[in-house]
Formats: C-alpha cells, sequence, structure tokens
C-alpha cells in the first residue's frame, strides 16, 4: 500500500472541515487510531499510521509536531516546544492540514473496523489469517543466509532452467493443457498453486523483515474474483531507498519463479504420466502467474515495484485522476483542470490504461469463467448475474466521478447533460445495431452403435436450437482446447437423463454425473473421445439481445 501526502484532501474531507469543532483543535491531540513510527535506520523517513492500512510519509518537523499534539498545549505552546522556525501561525496552518486529513481527535468515536476482514475496491476482499511479524523475526536468520549471492545466482539458474525445460518439452506442455486430467492430477495442481502463492507472500515478508520492515498481516484473499494469498507491507515506506522498496515488492514473484523452475526441470526426470502432465501445468500456471503480477495497471507487485523505483507515492490513484480530468474536459468542457502529476507526461496515458484494465480483467474473467459457471447450474448462473450486475455499476460509478470532476471545474450544466445523453445514446445504438456469434456452450457424450447425443444443462437456450445447426465437438484442456469432430442436430428430440462430469469440466472419466437435457446428432467427423465439450452454433445477435441470452436469461430458465 502507498503512503499518502497529508495536503491532498477529498471532497467529503474538505465538506466535513467546515463541521469541526474549533475548540477541539485550539489544543489539538492525535486520534486514538493514529501511530508515530521512527526511521528503521538514518535516512529513511518517519511514518504517520492511521488504523492498520493507511501509511503517511512525514518530514521529520511534521513528525516531531504530531508527537508533541497530546491535547495538553495550545499552538503557542506546541511552538514554544519545537522552536524556531515554527511559531503559532505555522502550527496552525500544519493543524488544519492534519484535521482534513483525519490524523487528529474530533470528537468522533474512531470506527473500530475488522481486524481479519477488510473489502479493497473495486472488487478484492481479504480475510486475515495470522500476525506474521514474530514468526518471520524468529527466522531472520535462516533469511540473512538466503539473501546472499550465491542463493541469488542458483535461483536465477533454476528460473532460467526451469523456462529452458519447458522450451524442450513443448509438445507434452501442450497435450498437458489440452486434454482433460484426472481429479488426482487438479487437486495436486491446485494445492501446488495455492501452496506457492502462500510462499510468494511469505517473500515479501521475508525481505521487509531483512531489510528492519514489520509485515502486519497475511492472509487469504478473492482478488477480481481469483483465489489468492496476501501479506501486508506497507511497513516498507519506513525504509530509506527505493530500491529495498522494490525488492521487497517484486520477493514474491522471485520466489514463485524459482518453484515454477524446479517444477519444470522435475518434469524432465519424470516420463509420459498424468504426474508429469500435472507438474507441467503446475510450472506453466505459476511462471504466468508471475508474469501476470508484473502488470503494473492494478495493485499487484509490478505496479508497487513500479511505484516504489519512481518514488511516487499513491501513483496509481493520482495518474487516474488525471486520465479522469482529461476525459472530462474533453467531454464537458471546463478549465480548472488540476493536475496531480504534472511532472510525468506519460501520467495521463498510464491513468487511462489503469482504468480500463479492471474491467478488462472481470471481462476476461467472465468469458473464461461464465460457460463453465453456467452448465453447473443455478448458483453458477447467479454468481455470473451477479458480477455482469457489479461491472455495470462500476461502470456507472466511473461515469458519476467524471461528471463530478468536470462539474468541480466549472462544465457547463448543458454540456455535461449533452455528453451524458451523447454516450447514452452511443450505447444504446451498440445494443441495437452491433451483431455479435450467438453459440450455445454443451457437451458430447458418445453412445452405442456410433450414436452421439449432444448434452446441456438445463439453463442453455434450447428455444434457440434449430435442426441442421452447426455443433463443433472438442477435446478441451485446463487452458486450451482442440477441435476433435462436427455433427449437426438431427432433431429437436429432447431426453431428460444424466451425463458425466467429464462432458462439462476438463476432468478425465469419472463416476460422477449430473442431470441434463440431450439432443441426438448427426455426426460429420466422429470424435476420437467418448465425452468432451460442444459448441452449437447459432448464427448472430444484436449486442443487447446476445448480452441478455448469455447472463441473463439462464436464470430464469431453471
Amino acid at each position: 500500500m502507498s503512503p499518502k501526502t497529508l495536503i491532498r484532501k477529498a471532497p467529503a474531507e474538505q465538506a466535513a472541515a467546515a463541521d469541526r469543532d474549533p475548540a477541539l483543535l485550539e489544543r489539538p491531540r492525535v486520534a486514538a487510531n493514529v501511530e508515530i513510527h521512527e526511521p528503521v535506520e538514518t535516512g529513511a523517513p518517519w511514518v504517520l499510521q492511521r488504523g492498520e492500512h493507511q501509511h503517511f510519509r512525514l518530514q521529520p518537523d511534521l513528525a516531531r509536531l504530531v508527537r508533541a499534539m497530546d491535547g495538553s498545549l495550545d499552538h503557542v505552546g506546541l511552538a514554544a516546544v519545537l522552536g524556531p522556525p515554527w511559531t503559532a501561525h505555522h502550527v496552525g496552518l500544519a493543524v488544519d492540514k492534519l484535521a482534513e486529513s483525519k490524523v487528529l481527535d474530533d470528537g468522533t468515536p474512531v470506527e473500530r473496523h475488522s481486524s481479519w476482514f477488510r473489502f479493497v475496491p473495486p472488487m478484492t476482499l481479504q480475510f486475515t489469517i495470522l500476525r506474521p511479524e514474530r514468526l518471520l523475526a524468529r527466522l531472520a536468520p535462516v533469511i540473512r543466509l538466503l539473501a546472499g549471492r550465491a542463493s541469488a545466482t542458483i535461483a536465477t539458474l533454476f528460473v532460467l532452467g526451469g523456462v529452458l525445460a519447458l522450451a524442450l518439452l513443448t509438445p507434452e506442455v501442450d497435450a498437458a493443457l489440452g486434454r482433460p486430467l484426472p481429479f488426482s492430477a487438479y487437486f495436486g495442481v491446485m494445492i501446488g498453486v495455492l501452496a506457492t502463492t502462500a510462499v510468494h507472500e511469505v517473500g515479501h515478508g521475508a525481505v521487509l523483515t531483512y531489510y528492519g520492515g514489520r509485515p502486519s498481516r497475511m492472509g487469504f484473499m478473492l482478488f477480481y474474483m481469483s483465489p489468492a494469498f496476501f501479506c501486508d507491507v506497507s511497513d516498507g515506506w519506513r525504509l530509506s531507498r527505493k530500491e529495498q522498496r522494490v525488492r521487497v515488492a517484486l520477493a514474491g514473484i522471485a520466489t514463485q519463479s524459482v518453484i515454477a523452475g524446479a517444477a519444470a526441470l522435475t518434469a524432465l526426470a519424470l516420463g509420459p504420466s498424468d504426474l508429469r502432465d500435472a507438474v507441467l501445468v503446475f510450472a506453466v500456471a505459476t511462471y504466468t502467474s508471475g508474469v501476470v503480477n508484473l502488470l503494473p495497471f492494478v495493485k499487484l507487485d509490478g505496479y508497487i515495484a513500479l511505484m516504489s523505483h519512481l518514488d511516487v507515492p499513491h501513483l496509481r490513484d493520482r495518474a487516474m485522476t488525471d486520465a479522469r480530468r482529461f476525459l472530462a474536459k474533453i467531454l464537458f468542457g471546463g478549465r480548472d483542470y488540476a493536475r496531480e502529476l504534472g511532472d510525468r507526461p506519460w501520467a495521463v496515458a498510464f491513468g487511462l490504461a489503469c482504468m480500463a484494465f479492471p474491467l478488462y480483467v472481470v471481462a476476461g474473467a467472465l468469458t473464461l469463467w461464465s460457460d463453465l459457471l453456467q452448465r453447473l447450474g443455478a448458483v453458477g448462473t447467479t454468481v455470473v448475474l451477479l458480477a455482469v450486475c457489479y461491472l455495470v455499476y462500476r461502470l456507472g460509478l466511473g461515469f458519476t466521478r467524471l461528471a463530478a470532476e468536470g462539474r468541480t471545474a466549472g462544465a457547463p450544466l448543458w454540456r455535461t447533460v449533452a455528453a451524458g445523453l451523447l454516450l447514452t445514446g452511443a450505447a444504446g445504438a451498440a445494443l441495437v445495431f452491433v451483431t455479435v456469434a450467438h453459440t450455445v456452450s454443451a457437451g458430447y457424450v458418445a453412445q452405442d452403435q456410433g450414436r452421439v447425443a449432444l448434452v446441456l444443462p438445463s439453463s442453455a437456450d434450447l428455444s434457440a436450437i434449430r435442426p441442421d445447426a452447426t455443433v463443433r465437438l472438442y477435446r478441451a484442456g485446463l487452458m486450451t482446447r482442440e477441435q476433435t469432430g462436427t455433427a449437426r442436430v438431427a432433431a429437436l428430440t429432447r431426453t431428460e437423463t444424466t451425463a458425466p462430469l467429464s462432458a462439462f469440466l476438463p476432468v478425465a472419466a469419472t463416476p460422477l454425473e449430473l442431470p441434463v437435457t440431450t439432443l441426438p446428432l448427426t455426426v460429420d467427423r466422429l470424435p476420437a473421445d467418448r465425452t468432451g465439450a460442444a459448441r452449437v452454433d447459432l448464427g448472430s445477435l444484436p449486442l443487447g439481445e446476445w448480452l441478455y441470452e448469455k447472463y441473463v436469461a439462464p436464470i430464469w430458465r431453471r
């Protein structure tokens, strides 16, 4: 988490300033949830912590003032304690700024937030499991041993050797990613990925401990609908050198890359088997996770490293503010648009990417998981619909903030309304005139005497399926799939029955079955597998109708 500057204030805080009791500021007292941390070494900053999660970097003089605010001294008394060049006037200005940042006791009871749960907008849920400070302090000798150059050299060899191993095993990797695996293999991969993610977070905490910092909490989180672990290393802002903070940020990626390399090298020694396939899938997934973590457009390790390298606190939020003001000026007009990062010419482009990328992530997750979830029935279709609703809500919230920036900068009301109507009209036109390929995701089962049946969950759009509709048959793996056959719908004769789970999920033969509706198929090219994924091609639909059929209608078909 980045520190925040004490002179930046939100509109809500500006409005609240007018309601404060001036008497409480005559003899200022620091709020009960505020703590001052001394520098960890010479040259390191003072850090003010508000609550568990917010950190502010302070100049030494301001830190001295905050430490002296115990409610017993007025502005004149504080200036006398601090000495020149402080005056009562200077103290008054600083008190106002501190009050606007909610650092001082304003008579409002301190809110006690949950110590084990936290929601981080826009789409992260964190559940604290443990406080790792003492454990990592005990492991300090081991951490110092692993921090040497010899360990770094060995780690680099593992990472590069693993990449080379995957290149040598390219055909085997393609096969492992593109075919169903047994439950045991998926279970092993899942446990391995979760364990590696946990070790990844320990890596952050270990490097912070090595430099004298204190990791505050570790736990489990849902990050844009994806399960992961986290380690709060906000205390890293007390470190004196930005290079140290960059290493803390990248420690997790380095740790998991070493593990991925070790797994890939192990696969070289294994013969053809489900075990080797599972190890290869784990290695690819772990390397991929590390690369994704480097992206700086969401609050992942790559962003923290970039922010630390530039030494620009709250980089992402400030860049997005500049981007919103840039868009607001184009759409709504107005003149008084201040820049948060005026000395960074790339800030607007970076901010636009930061605004768009979370939407891309959520949309990608919906594309990846919606078909799978909807095949699982009412719970899955409800989850998908809720995710779509939240995405629409975030888009609406983004436009509201954009309009607020324009109005604050003096944009005329008529232009704001006109721009809103224009954007609404453009969105409506896209819903009507843009067409999208309409498909129904399903599965297939090969029956006796060469017959093949299309199997669909009850949430599928059966009314849109017509005789002779083209059906593509696939062998689906965890990450890729290969077309293995083609067919056509022979008739609309429905049969209510059950089908193996492997018809819906990329799982090798399993006795588990799900209730389904089947339709007979006329096979043009018989697939090699007895079960697999299928897709029914139904032409195209206007975007609005497609969205309704894809994400809304399935919940009514239960």
